[in-house]
């Protein structure tokens, strides 16, 4: 079930915050701080290493813009 982001939804656009506190100078704290393995990363979007996903969902809770979902495969 791989993890999928919803651009449109997601608040890193073109290598910045485009809504969160961050912003005006703080520090993010959103998915890429919540994934334990590394395999989110912040470039010109938020990017996904799926070889490094282990699927834990802790990215898709802390996205306050419920851009990130894991996706079901039947």
């Amino acid at each position: 079930m791989p993890i999928i982001i919803d651009y449109s939804k997601c608040c890193w656009k073109d290598g910045k915050c485009s809504s969160c506190s961050c912003k005006s100078g703080g520090a993010c704290i959103g998915c890429v701080e919540a994934c334990p393995t590394g395999a989110l990363t912040r470039k010109g979007n938020v990017e996904i290493d799926h070889t490094q996903c282990i699927e834990c969902e802790l990215c898709v809770n802390a996205c306050k813009h419920h851009a990130i979902t894991l996706m079901k495969i039947n």
